[in-house]
């Protein structure tokens, strides 16, 4: 019994005075934990940019070569079917929805 309250007395000291390079050490992988999160939070803002950009650039491509069709096809004297209002619907509907999750 001796043996035990010894053990719980040193368990109590110890936690009501913790080592101070403990502390320094708990602190400096707190600090560490939050650059990287800091730094992965960067990079996901960075490809999430480079992901909207290029979804852009692809509904701008789309628009053009909807325009080089209609061209060739109004050239060549066929009629033009009905088709989905140019302006890339889906790509802008989809970097539309991308903004709004990062802002929120």
């Amino acid at each position: 019994a001796v043996y035990s309250m010894a053990s719980n007395e040193q368990t109590a000291a110890a936690t009501a005075d913790p080592d101070p390079s403990q502390l320094q050490s708990t602190q400096e992988l707190t600090v560490f934990v939050q650059n990287l999160l800091q730094q992965m939070q960067g990079r996901f803002a960075t490809m999430s940019d480079q992901i909207i950009g290029r979804i852009d650039e692809m509904g701008s491509r789309i628009d053009d070569l909807e325009a080089s069709i209609g061209e060739l096809m109004a050239q060549a004297g066929v009629e033009e079917e009905p088709s989905a209002p140019a302006g890339g619907g889906d790509a802008a509907a989809a970097s539309t929805e991308v903004a709004a999750a990062e802002s929120s």
